[in-house]
């Protein structure tokens, strides 16, 4: 039986076992902890943001940014169509509208075009998204953001080691949310982070996170027995300590973990740059990509289904890419985002992390040019 090379694995050991301990140790494993905290300032440090909250989900995240902007029944938020539901579902957790914009075609990055296009009197803000951890145009979108008023939302979901324009990603919009999803480059499993160099948003959102109230923290260092008051129906978003606990080793990780995801890359290129049957991703000059997934373009024509499971039967996981969002029947949206819906139908992502060997990368590598050319050859 082939060897199964996995799409997604974690980078994880002995010392975030460790690090686990400490927590069991010290009796604190709930969230909003002192292992929180160490947390947000490493986090904010590393994204290079004033502010840093940790969070259970990048999902939770997105929910208090749309709080934190006030956005409301009757707003429309532009949205990056090509990204996991997770963005437009925030919008309309607010009870907002999402309207969806286009992508570019060689990086899947919101067009900012589609975005000018977008605003009516009834937008408030955009979300961009860094598909796979590719930053967006930012440069372009703060301009439109900034003519017409708008709030800028970053989904750098998957972007944590990313650059943009020299900068890491996560300071290019007012609020930026990450995720720490088993799939990401640095992981606990579950989890998320809200960045901001606003102070007022920051408060906002740590009020919220935590069911509306200062964290227990907070209230343990007052001189007096706190009483808290409800004064709004706030959320349970909180990352446990025991989480913050492996994202801090992870933190310290992050370095090689990035090297060892960009030499796959390279390899990868150097490996399936001249196939034909498809379209490596694309990289402009001004960003770098950390590489949360690899994701190839298929030729027009080829069975992407076809190639999937022949892949599968020889051991090399894969899947697609991620959702057209205009697609998804939960929105009702009635807008064409052509470009998306292509590279809905025609991305493939194989396995990309930071443990697979060279001896993988060229099993991956040779085996998907040999599918390829049997499904193109006998569609």
């Amino acid at each position: 039986m082939a060897e199964v090379i996995a799409l997604g694995q974690p980078t994880v050991g002995e010392e975030e076992l460790a690090a686990v301990r400490e927590v069991f140790a010290s009796g604190w494993l709930a969230g909003n902890g002192p292992t929180c905290r160490k947390f947000e300032e490493r986090f904010a440090a590393v994204v290079g943001t004033s502010h840093a909250l940790a969070l259970n989900s990048c999902g939770g995240g997105l929910h208090l940014a749309m709080d934190a902007f006030d956005v409301k029944p009757g707003d429309e938020v532009i949205v990056a169509d090509y990204t996991f539901p997770a963005t437009g579902h925030s919008v309309m957790w607010a009870g907002a509208t999402p309207v969806f914009a286009d992508v570019r075609a060689d990086t899947a990055t919101i067009d900012p075009a589609a975005v000018a296009a977008a605003v009516t009197d009834k937008t408030v803000g955009v979300i961009a998204v860094d598909p796979f951890g590719l930053p967006a145009d930012y440069a372009e979108l703060r301009e439109i953001t900034g003519r017409h008023g708008l709030f800028l939302v970053q989904d750098a979901a998957c972007a944590a080691g990313a650059t943009y324009q020299g900068a890491p990603a996560g300071g290019q919009g007012d609020v930026a949310v990450f995720s720490f999803h088993g799939r990401k480059g640095i992981t606990a499993g579950e989890g998320g982070a809200f960045v901001t160099d606003r102070p007022e948003l920051d408060a906002q959102a740590r009020k919220m996170h935590s069911y509306g109230i200062e964290g227990a923290v907070t209230r343990a260092a007052l001189s007096k027995l706190p009483m808290p008051e409800f004064d709004e129906a706030g959320y349970n978003y909180r990352m446990s300590d025991v989480a913050a606990a492996m994202m801090i080793v992870q933190l310290d990780r992050l370095p090689s973990i990035l090297a060892a995801r960009t030499k796959v890359a390279d390899s990868y290129a150097e490996l399936l740059g001249d196939c034909e049957l498809l379209t490596l991703p694309s990289v402009p000059a001004d960003r770098t990509h950390p590489w949360q997934s690899y994701v190839v373009t298929l030729a027009r024509g080829i069975d992407r289904g076809e190639v999937a499971m022949r892949l599968r039967d020889r051991g090399v996981q894969c899947t697609f890419g991620t959702y057209a969002s205009h697609l998804q029947p939960v929105y009702g949206a009635t807008a064409p985002c052509p470009v998306s819906a292509d590279l809905f139908a025609r991305h493939l992502a194989i396995p990309m992390h930071a443990n697979l060997t060279e001896s993988q990368v060229e099993t991956v590598a040779a085996t998907l040019r040999e599918v390829l050319s049997a499904v193109a050859t006998n569609p």
